[in-house]
């Protein structure tokens, strides 16, 4: 299990997240943290996957507190982000090949010189083709670049996925085949997901419990049905109410 408890993180003299606590147990499971822009879900997604280290807090892995062990090879392929931006967080330099190549020479999580199968293996996961690899970050579509960042974070064989709005950037189209590929892996690998967005109809498709973020602090959780139901908090029913919706 992936923990927050109380999780705190201040900039400036103002608390971003405040006491912040959730929990994504082990998969297949979808878990979804909704907010509007600036609520604090980045914040939350860096501080567990370890990029970000928090003011006050703990985060948790399989009950050992982590920030003993950020640099732990263990924690760092157990937990893996897919960030939203995946044009800057892919080499622009580097063949998709490559880039995932060198995460699994990092972690050696194959034997030397069968790389260039593995790589051709886990393209081939998120419905790309083995010419893929050859290719830069700008020589692929926005769903493309989303898909080989998808694989370069399977490829440590990760247990949680912390996905910060992984279609936010992407056309209805594309949206909804990665969605439907995030689906498929979560079952497939048995993976954890932690989708990150201010969109309720992206996290329908994916989570089953949602906790919900304002102005850095938790004013909502629970099953995901019910929260769309009944909300109770404003913040809430403002996310609720922006999924469109046709008339009879």
């Amino acid at each position: 299990m992936l923990e927050a408890r109380d999780l705190t993180v201040v900039h400036g003299g103002t608390a971003v997240v405040d006491r912040v606590s959730l929990a994504l147990p082990e998969g297949p499971y979808g878990l979804g943290l909704i907010g509007a822009s600036g609520s604090g879900k980045t914040t939350v997604a860096r501080c567990l996957s370890g990029l970000m280290t928090p003011t006050h807090g703990t985060v948790l892995f399989r009950g050992a507190d982590v920030s003993g062990m950020r640099r732990s090879g263990a924690y760092r392929r157990a937990v893996q982000i897919v960030v939203q931006d995946t044009e800057g967080a892919l080499d622009p330099r580097m063949r998709v090949g490559t880039a995932i190549a060198e995460v699994l020479r990092a972690h050696r999580m194959v034997p030397r010189g069968t790389e260039r199968e593995r790589v051709a293996e886990l393209l081939a996961d998120v419905g790309l083709s083995a010419e893929h690899a050859a290719r830069h970050p700008h020589q692929l579509s926005g769903g493309q670049r989303q898909r080989a960042a998808i694989a370069r974070a399977l490829a440590v064989r990760p247990r949680f996925l912390v996905l910060d709005e992984p279609t936010n950037a992407l056309d209805t189209t594309v949206q909804a085949r990665i969605l439907g590929l995030l689906n498929t892996l979560r079952t497939e690998h048995r993976l954890s997901l932690l989708l990150i967005s201010h969109d309720l109809a992206v996290v329908a498709q994916l989570c089953r419990y949602v906790v919900v973020l304002h102005h850095g602090r938790v004013v909502e959780e629970g099953p995901l049905t019910a929260v769309l139901r009944e909300p109770r908090h404003p913040a809430t029913r403002s996310l609720r109410d922006a999924v469109p919706r046709l008339s009879p």
